[in-house]
């Protein structure tokens, strides 16, 4: 007898008692025993496998022109409109800049206006200080009577409860204070006095319960300051 044939062999199984026997070609196989298998499906048959994806074309040159011509284009439209909002930014801070800067020339031409115009107003206050102070000069050398009127006022301000009234001028004027305001001095009780500090055309009342000031030279300082001035009556201006 020969050496049993090598290699994987199965068994004949017997039947299960009670059993029908089966044809020896009908068994069960475990799945072990199979090794590699794929089920089969109909219609697999004769298929070609998958063909892999076929690569992209190179690009062409009319390609790579149109690609380029697109960037360009791109590239234009974002500079237009970055240099359309420059633009408008621009023209914002011009217009800022400009009616700042308007806004402080007008600021200063005023100013400058103003100081012209106190200037002109102050030469004009000057000339009117010194034409009446020739007026006044003149209307005393031609007029020298009215001290009279300036007595007669100076004593009527004087409260009616004053008493000893006493009014002082100057010795020149003296015999015209006394025919001119004769009623007013006789009427308050008033005492006419000669006073050489008193300047012409000058009268200082006094009495009890106060004095009036009428002097030539106070009633000028006080209408010259009106007007802005400190000259003296009897001051050339320089």
């Amino acid at each position: 007898m020969g050496a049993p044939p090598k290699g994987p062999f199965f068994r004949n199984v017997p039947s299960p008692a009670g059993g029908k026997a089966g044809s020896p070609y009908q068994r069960f196989i475990p799945r072990e025993e199979l090794g590699d298998f794929a089920s089969w499906r109909p219609g697999k048959l004769g298929e070609q496998p998958d063909a892999p994806p076929a690569a992209p074309p190179e690009p062409t040159p009319a390609d790579w022109q149109a690609r380029i011509d697109a960037a360009r284009q791109a590239g234009y439209q974002d500079g237009y409109r970055d240099g359309l909002v420059a633009l408008d930014n621009f023209k914002q801070t011009f217009a800022q800049q400009a009616t700042s800067q308007i806004g402080a020339l007008l600021e200063s031409f005023d100013e400058q206006l103003s100081g012209l115009d106190a200037e002109m107003a102050a030469a004009l206050a000057q000339s009117a200080v010194l034409l009446a102070q020739q007026v006044l000069r003149a209307e005393l050398n031609s007029h020298p009577e009215v001290v009279a009127q300036v007595a007669a006022e100076a004593v009527n301000a004087v409260m009616l409860s004053a008493r000893h009234i006493a009014v002082h001028v100057h010795p020149q004027d003296l015999p015209l204070v006394s025919e001119g305001a004769a009623d007013a001095l006789e009427a308050r009780g008033a005492r006419l006095h000669a006073d050489a500090a008193i300047q012409r055309g000058g009268v200082l009342v006094q009495s009890d319960v106060g004095a009036v000031d009428a002097r030539i030279g106070v009633r000028w300082a006080q209408a010259a300051a009106a007007l802005g001035s400190h000259l003296a009556l009897d001051e050339d201006a320089a």
